[in-house]
């Protein structure tokens, strides 16, 4: 498998070692998944779907709120229609909510590199309104054409939610199990992975990201579309996964929202007792 080395993180990374820090017993706000059958390359319509969702969730302040990826227009690989460009209303409007509510806002976004190639990116915004995070995603989609459209990122990226260490991550890259023992190595204690994922396809969703969780000992928060586009149909199936496979939230097939309450300790606890992490190779 691929080392840490292959996957440069943000500055701050650390090698994964088994701290004796005693359990922080803190409660920690919720984190919510939202999904919906997204407006083709509709970025208002989209704006608008989600204010309707959110305005009735009783977000709580401090959350971390999750959309999926290219949230405000879908899968597309239409990079010129769809990317940011200078006015970035899909920035400017996760910018907004997060002000709006006091949270962490994760999205899905498309920006176009000083080389002319998209970016498939996911950004989170804090309460205040800074940027705090941005992920360009490291495995386009081959098979759905989008390597022919979007470079591939090159880096491992994360944010501190609460205290604990936030690893965002993108659709594909859940089939490449390496990605997520790097962040690992760099002291990752959760994922988010958000996604355009195909219904045809949707045990591969739900189980690699069971196995994403066991395996790395680690909350897996996965947030999908569901829906149709001009391709595909999604089954939605957004789910909140904890460390150890169980299951906390999953949003079924239909527009909503999922949440559940994240604990810093269970995640701490759990490789305290079940060191599996210390005994990985660096080969």
């Amino acid at each position: 498998g691929a080392g840490a080395s292959d996957f440069p993180a943000a500055a701050g990374g650390a090698e994964f070692v088994k701290r004796p820090d005693s359990p922080d017993n803190s409660r920690m706000p919720k984190v919510y998944g939202l999904q919906w059958d997204i407006a083709w390359e509709d970025k208002p319509a989209n704006f608008a779907r989600i204010d309707r969702l959110l305005g009735g969730a009783g977000i709580e302040a401090g959350s971390l709120v999750v959309l999926p990826e290219m949230f405000s227009t879908g899968f597309s690989m239409n990079v010129g229609a769809i990317a940011e460009g200078q006015a970035k209303p899909a920035e400017a409007y996760l910018q907004s909510v997060a002000r709006r509510y006091g949270v962490h806002m994760l999205g899905g976004v498309v920006n176009v590199g000083d080389d002319g190639w998209g970016r498939n990116q996911a950004v989170v915004y804090a309460p205040d309104g800074a940027e705090i995070c941005r992920y360009d995603k490291i495995h386009p989609f081959t098979l759905g054409g989008e390597s022919a459209h979007y470079a591939a990122g090159g880096r491992i990226e994360m944010f501190d939610w609460g205290g604990m260490k936030v690893c965002p991550l993108i659709c594909y890259d859940l089939r490449f199990p390496e990605v997520f023992r790097a962040a690992v190595r760099m002291g990752a204690q959760a994922f988010v992975v958000i996604a355009n994922w195909p219904n045809r396809r949707e045990n591969h969703w739900t189980t690699l990201l069971a196995a994403r969780a066991i395996e790395n000992q680690a909350y897996v928060i996965g947030v999908n579309r569901s829906g149709t586009d001009p391709s595909h149909v999604y089954s939605g199936r957004s789910m909140i996964i904890d460390p150890h496979g169980a299951i906390l939230a999953d949003g079924g097939n239909d527009e909503g929202i999922i949440d559940a309450e994240l604990r810093r300790e269970i995640v701490t606890k759990w490789r305290d007792e079940f060191p599996a992490l210390n005994d990985m190779t660096h080969s």
